[in-house]
């Protein structure tokens, strides 16, 4: 999952970064409000944690802007303020959690995870697809009953097929998902993972629009 992280404090932001990404989200990281508020109009994110306390443009001014602009994607805010009108001003701008520094990282994704579960509309972690199974808490997939071993970003390309099942995702669409950016991918690396993940899940699960892109069907 894509997530846009908006902190101007250096080692806090390259801390939850690095964290985040080894508990298997992309994380696109900007420095300050105006470079947010950019990223959140190009991009399409999962979710969001937002500092209030950023250089040329406010948390809150941020929110608000984007809200008022249409934005749905679910915003967590990251602060060390602990007031509860600061708190109250958050959510009264439009924000879907407030959660106060420091915090414990595998907590931080849990809270994401939840965020981004609701906006879907679901009510439990898991998520099944005809024979396929998956589980984002966890990281964990099963075929048919059976638990199947899946690399890292082959488990974020068939999270993203599962949870948008009935869409059809390009290649873009899909690359951008799962590098952020400054990470290269080669011309054919998606095409390679889902040739991997029909191996592993059967041919007919992942099925392939010529010239358009790729949806997520029943297995086989």
């Amino acid at each position: 999952m894509r997530i846009l992280l908006v902190e101007d404090d250096v080692l806090i932001g390259d801390g939850i970064q690095r964290s985040l990404h080894h508990l298997g989200f992309t994380v696109d990281w900007m420095h300050d409000g105006k470079q947010g508020e950019n990223a959140l109009t190009g991009e399409e994110y999962a979710a969001v944690i937002l500092d209030i306390g950023l250089p040329y443009q406010d948390g809150l001014t941020l929110l608000h802007s984007v809200r008022a602009k249409g934005l749905s994607t679910p915003i967590l805010i990251l602060t060390a303020r602990d007031d509860l009108s600061d708190k109250l001003k958050g959510f009264n701008s439009g924000a879907d959690d407030y959660v106060i520094k420091p915090i414990n990282m595998e907590e931080l994704a849990a809270r994401l995870r939840a965020l981004i579960r609701r906006s879907s509309g679901r009510a439990t972690p898991r998520i099944q697809l005809g024979s396929v199974e998956i589980d984002p808490n966890t990281r964990q997939a099963w075929h048919a009953g059976n638990p199947v071993e899946l690399s890292s970003k082959e488990f974020a390309l068939l999270e993203l097929l599962v949870q948008n099942a009935g869409r059809v995702m390009t290649r873009t669409q899909l690359e951008q998902c799962l590098y952020g950016w400054g990470e290269g991918a080669d011309s054919n690396t998606i095409e390679v993972f889902i040739h991997h993940l029909r191996k592993k899940l059967g041919n007919n699960f992942i099925k392939t629009l010529r010239g358009i892109g790729y949806t997520a069907g029943r297995s086989e």
